[in-house]
């Protein structure tokens, strides 16, 4: 695992009328930030149970999953990932080379369904994606570097899947006393904005989306609801050309490659929804995993 590098971007602080940096969680070794996560929570199971740790079982839309293997391959852990089938070719490849046995399923909510049950059999340790504490904590190291490193920041820009990331970060932002943290959904998959008006985890319709990492409903029993309901003021929803205007941006403008789910947050800044004129931003560019004939089409 990385210290990711906070770059200043002329380009979106251009855009925003901001001072805005990137935090390049791109750079790391899976190419997102999840390995953060992934690590903490091997090591903590690792040096809590010694050699009795049983195999483990996860879902993914890629990128939790690659980097779960790799840190399971690491400790010797046996690894199933529950996966749509629809992921991204680039990060299921990348789990099956890991070493870790991979189960297609029809969309994300039937991935964590059915891993969910995997470990409720016993036969393996379900590690959630975003509902985790270890995994809550390893991601929250994002917001802790942005503020070690720049604590005059006023806010971190995060793109919201399951909540992980931006629980993590608004943990860290809100124990240190610092800005906040703006959430980004996306159209196609926005649980956390229909669920937070409803007062309550609700299923929504999920539709096609660039940002795949984000997609999905939220297990009914995440911890993260209650986080974010608590410590994110705010979330802004992001159309689909918007976050390929971002995906496609960033390459030309930052010759940085960005997954639909890291665009999402860009999109939010770049596009104005994110409003943060006069102000010292960090955006989370949080995965770089896009198959590369999507963004061929792309650009």
């Amino acid at each position: 695992m990385l210290r990711t590098p906070l770059r200043p971007s002329p380009w979106l602080s251009s855009a925003a009328s901001a001072d805005v940096l990137l935090k390049l969680e791109t750079l790391q070794p899976t190419f997102s930030y999840k390995i953060r996560g992934a690590l903490n929570a091997v090591l903590t199971l690792a040096e809590t149970m010694g050699g009795d740790v049983p195999p483990l079982v996860t879902a993914s839309a890629g990128n939790h999953g690659r980097a779960l293997a790799h840190a399971a391959r690491e400790a010797g852990m046996p690894l199933t990932v529950y996966a749509p089938e629809n992921a991204p070719r680039t990060k299921l490849e990348a789990i099956r080379a890991l070493g870790a046995t991979l189960r297609s399923c029809r969309d994300y909510d039937e991935a964590e369904r059915r891993a969910k049950e995997h470990g409720h059999s016993g036969s393996a340790m379900f590690i959630s994606p975003y509902s985790h504490p270890d995994v809550i904590a390893g991601a929250g190291t994002v917001g802790l570097e942005i503020l070690e490193e720049r604590p005059d920041i006023d806010v971190i820009v995060v793109a919201i899947g399951g909540g992980g990331l931006i629980s993590g970060i608004a943990i860290a932002a809100d124990g240190l006393g610092a800005g906040s943290v703006l959430g980004v959904e996306v159209e196609a998959s926005s649980p956390f904005t229909r669920s937070l008006a409803a007062g309550r985890i609700v299923e929504i319709e999920v539709g096609p989306t660039l940002a795949d990492g984000l997609s999905g409903n939220l297990d009914p029993d995440t911890v993260t609801f209650d986080i974010v309901r608590r410590l994110v003021p705010r979330i802004v929803v992001i159309p689909e050309p918007e976050i390929a205007a971002a995906m496609k941006g960033m390459v030309a403008e930052e010759r940085l490659v960005a997954e639909g789910a890291a665009a999402a947050a860009v999109a939010a800044v770049l596009s104005g929804r994110a409003g943060v004129a006069g102000r010292r931003v960090a955006v989370v560019l949080s995965g770089g995993n896009v198959d590369p004939e999507k963004l061929k089409t792309l650009l």
